[in-house]
């Protein structure tokens, strides 16, 4: 009886410490084996300069003193996280980010009570200094509308105004299931502003949405995670498009590292090699490494082509748990310089594929870049991210000049383009054997296309005759073309099928509503499974299943 009460003691433990655990190790995925430097998100992260003065008065765990703590925004009375920056007329870097007393109870489970605060520097590195306190919130992320102004989102709200400097009124956040699940809570958004100033929004839980304006309500359109189909606990995205593409990251909590994902259309997603961040790429100049134990609430600041060029951080130097009031342990949020992808553009008219012969690519100068002089030309190769993330792809043939650009031409052998890539990469180093890498849009391929995405259809019987509405909404930027539209029920474990209509043609976030009328295939009162799939062409079906009950 004793050796089961000890075997009984030592399992309990062990489960209590996996509950209670802030970190677990993942596993690598195997097909990551054998990446090349620039194969991975985490190899775009630059040393920091140095600002302010390196100092070890100050709180925290040995491993982040000493520290530059004018990097981002720090205080000793303060716990801050999350956050973002932006420019303003003013030629300052305006930062919303939230933040609670140190000397609160709680510590850092205090942070349910967070105040969203305004912070102003002359440096996009910091320091930053307390300006004005917007009001409560958490995980703030600022935004600004195309009519100029400024959404600070937060858990369960958002704040409006027309400046950056307020006044800021605060309204409840409005979200459109749309009959699909919600496979988190909806909080953690982040937002990506479209071509024609329509928003992109994700979720926690990997919820992708969509809103004309801006301004809430928001849309959901997928019924799956867009997140990487790795074991972990999701939270923290942040999605920024560029005049490329929609770009995505997501940080596993628990197992202390975050994935890279890119999307066309943002709503449609492939996931990167290799880790986006993990603990240790706060290094400076100097060569200082402050070995901060906790990352995350990632944000990017972007470039007039969308570029990201920093990224800022909540950081910790302990597991959050172990934070308590009025002691040596807190939280701030810093800012890490990030390599800029070059401005490049395929000259090909025809779709790159295997059978192409040679592959043209001008890489342009910009104000701190000469491709004349910069490149190492025979380190570059371009193609699928699948083959160049490890070293592969099509290599360099020859150079053209193009005033101060340069044109690429690359063997078309090997570049590994299919049907299932929407950009070409580019990755090479500099002459100094820096790192060097940009991506391009290929031809033949439409970049801006419908969206149609339907919801639940309802079912009404009158006699033996079965009346089926059905709404649908256009979540493009540009007007669909008719599109076929069935509706199957499940019927001994196959698709039977009961409607089909056509959806005319909509204009961006338009609707229609189908009727639809058939026969009676079941009772009132009686759930069914249906399937309702919507054909576009040269994309992926849009397709929606779940119960419904007759009426």
């Amino acid at each position: 009886m004793k050796i089961l009460k000890f075997l009984f003691l030592i399992v309990f433990t062990n489960f209590a410490l996996n509950i209670n655990a802030q970190d677990l190790k993942r596993n690598r995925p195997q097909e990551w084996d054998g990446l090349i430097f620039g194969g991975r998100f985490i190899d775009r992260f630059s040393p920091i300069p140095k600002v302010g003065k390196l100092t070890g008065n100050t709180w925290g765990a040995q491993e982040v003193k000493p520290r530059y703590t004018d990097n981002g925004i720090e205080h000793k009375d303060w716990s801050y996280w999350g956050g973002n920056i932006k420019k303003g007329n003013d030629g300052k870097y305006h930062m919303f980010v939230c933040r609670w007393r140190e000397d609160s109870e709680k510590g850092h489970m205090e942070w349910p009570r967070s105040e969203v605060i305004h912070a102003k520097s002359n440096q996009l590195i910091g320091p930053f200094k307390y300006v004005e306190t917007i009001g409560q919130g958490h995980n703030p992320e600022i935004y600004k509308l195309k009519n100029g102004q400024y959404v600070i989102s937060v858990n369960n709200g958002y704040y409006l105004s027309s400046s950056l400097n307020g006044p800021w009124e605060f309204k409840i956040f409005e979200y459109d299931q749309r009959n699909r699940p919600v496979f988190d809570h909806l909080t953690n958004n982040t937002y990506a502003q479209r071509e024609d100033g329509s928003y992109l929004m994700v979720s926690r839980g990997g919820e992708i949405s969509f809103s004309e304006t801006g301004l809430p309500p928001f849309n959901q359109v997928n019924t799956k995670t867009v997140y990487p189909p790795y074991e972990g606990r999701y939270e923290d995205p942040v999605v920024w498009k560029t005049n490329i593409q929609y770009h995505l990251i997501v940080n596993d909590w628990l197992g202390r590292i975050a994935y890279y994902l890119r999307s066309k259309d943002g709503i449609n997603w492939k996931t990167d090699t290799g880790e986006a961040y993990l603990p240790g790429i706060a290094k400076y100049e100097d060569k200082t490494l402050v070995n901060w134990y906790k990352f995350e609430r990632m944000k990017i600041y972007q470039d007039e082509y969308g570029r990201a060029y920093q990224a800022n951080f909540a950081v910790a130097d302990t597991i959050k748990k172990q934070d308590k009031g009025s002691d040596n342990h807190s939280s701030k949020n810093i800012g890490i310089p990030l390599k800029k992808g070059k401005l490049l553009t395929v000259l090909n008219t025809s779709r790159i594929n295997a059978n192409t012969d040679f592959i043209r690519v001008k890489i342009k100068a910009e104000a701190d870049f000469n491709p004349h002089k910069n490149i190492n030309i025979k380190s570059l190769r371009f193609g699928a991210s699948e083959e160049i993330n490890f070293g592969r792809g099509s290599k360099i043939y020859k150079t053209e000049k193009s005033g101060n650009d340069l044109i690429l031409i690359f063997h078309g052998k090997n570049n590994g383009l299919t049907h299932n890539n929407f950009a070409g990469k580019l990755l090479g180093k500099t002459k100094k054997g820096k790192l060097l890498f940009g991506y391009a849009r290929l031809p033949e391929i439409n970049y801006n296309q419908q969206a149609l995405s339907s919801k639940f259809p309802t079912l009404s019987l009158n006699g033996k005759h079965l009346k089926t509405e059905i709404e649908v909404q256009n979540f493009g930027q540009i007007s669909s073309k008719p599109s076929l539209l069935t509706i199957d029920y499940l019927k001994n474990d196959k698709w039977v099928e009961f409607a089909k209509d056509t959806v005319t043609t909509l204009k961006p976030f338009k609707k229609q509503t189908l009727t639809i009328h058939g026969k009676k295939f079941a009772d009132r009162e009686t759930p069914v499974k249906v399937k309702v799939t919507i054909k576009q062409k040269d994309q992926k079906d849009d397709v929606l299943e779940g119960f419904v009950i007759i009426r």
